[in-house]
């Protein structure tokens, strides 16, 4: 993990040759990427959250795969952008590449995180289900239900 945010933002620290070229203040198309790529480090800055710095070990797979859902989603926008305005806004190859492996690698780990967010949800399903059925009468409830264990004796006279 700590591997992907290096290399994020070394990327992001390139951008910043970018950001200050004149055609960059010039052109509408390159202040949307200056946009593009402030938003990919809020999303970084997420995924440190849930990190806790690198020092946590366990993270919950479900807000993994919504932070890195998004950063997919940020990566592609990143990267057409960069193909459409490599020469109008002198977005370096180096930047490019680097981009270009960094979203590889959020693509893998959102495929990681969403793989165990679906298993999680899926388990706790299970479980939930298997609560039901123990509340709902034990082995009688597995029998077909029913079965109370008490028994009504009947009032009157016998």
């Amino acid at each position: 993990m700590t591997h992907i945010r290096s290399h994020i933002l070394a990327a992001l620290a390139v951008a910043g040759i970018f950001v200050t070229a004149p055609a960059f203040a010039q052109s509408s198309a390159c202040q949307e990427g200056q946009k593009i790529l402030q938003e990919r480090q809020n999303l970084i800055q997420q995924v440190n959250k849930l990190t806790n710095g690198g020092k946590n070990k366990q993270i919950d797979p479900r807000a993994a795969c919504t932070v890195f859902t998004k950063l997919v989603t940020n990566g592609a926008a990143g990267q057409k952008w960069m193909t459409d305005n490599k020469d109008w806004c002198q977005v370096p190859d180096q930047l490019i590449q680097s981009f270009s492996e960094d979203h590889k690698r959020s693509q893998q780990f959102k495929g990681q995180a969403c793989g165990a967010a679906a298993k999680m949800a899926e388990m706790e399903k299970r479980a939930k289900q298997q609560q039901q059925q123990g509340q709902q009468g034990g082995i009688a409830g597995k029998m077909g239900g029913g079965l109370t264990g008490t028994l009504t004796v009947p009032k009157g006279a016998l």
